[in-house]
């Protein structure tokens, strides 16, 4: 992951940003908790009260930062030239997989992570930052829905990556072979069920409409 150095005089914002892609790793062994914040503060030679302050919130507030950082390497590492001479399945394949090597040092820190976001008073915030990478990824992948397919999409992709992320924490196969088969196979069903979708409004285009014609049998043509 890239690791940006701090300028001289940090915002908390900055702080966040360059403690944010170090925390899982420290996690690890300190838990998603202030131990992990000071662990990663002094790798980048930041005051832990100010490392602190810019991570406040509990363990979902650096979960949900680590997680940001993971999109913004996900963004820096496939840039829109790579993606865009892709075709769309194999983008939202190589979206995923790239997540999954941006977060193969940290497996246990993701582990841990998902055990903190599958509490019930966790759930809601989960949801909505699983929805986030989801919305990230279609959206590098040249998705521009509006309708009710913009919804659908970010669903069914949040359903296949969180499916994926529990196959890989536990995937012990040479480089992750279970977890790159597994993904392939829930791509395969999105996409049928996206050739699905496509089939079923192209039919719906050209069926008769039921109240154009009995508008015309109350008002025939003249």
């Amino acid at each position: 992951m890239s690791l940006a150095p701090l300028p001289a005089d940090p915002t908390l914002d900055e702080i966040r940003d360059a403690i944010a892609p170090r925390l899982a790793a420290n996690a690890a062994f300190d838990g998603w908790s202030e131990a992990a914040v000071e662990s990663s503060a002094f790798e980048v030679d930041v005051d832990p009260d100010l490392a602190n302050l810019a991570l406040k919130g509990g363990a979902m507030e650096l979960i949900d930062a680590w997680i940001g950082s993971v999109d913004a390497e996900m963004v820096r590492r496939l840039l829109p030239d790579i993606l865009n001479a892709m075709k769309i399945r194999d983008r939202i394949t190589s979206l995923i997989a790239t997540r999954l090597d941006i977060m193969a040092p940290d497996r246990e820190g993701l582990r841990r992570a998902q055990a903190i976001m599958a509490m019930p008073q966790n759930l809601a915030r989960a949801s909505r930052i699983g929805w986030r990478s989801a919305d990230r990824m279609w959206r590098l992948a040249g998705d521009t829905a509006t309708d009710f397919n913009h919804y659908t999409k970010r669903a069914t992709l949040s359903a296949v990556y969180l499916s994926t992320l529990v196959t890989f924490v536990n995937d012990d196969s040479d480089d992750y072979l279970d977890t790159r088969a597994f993904l392939d196979r829930r791509i395969d069903n999105v996409m049928q069920f996206e050739k699905a979708k496509a089939q079923l409004k192209g039919r719906s285009e050209h069926r008769p409409s039921l109240s154009r014609f009995i508008g015309r049998l109350r008002y025939p043509p003249r």
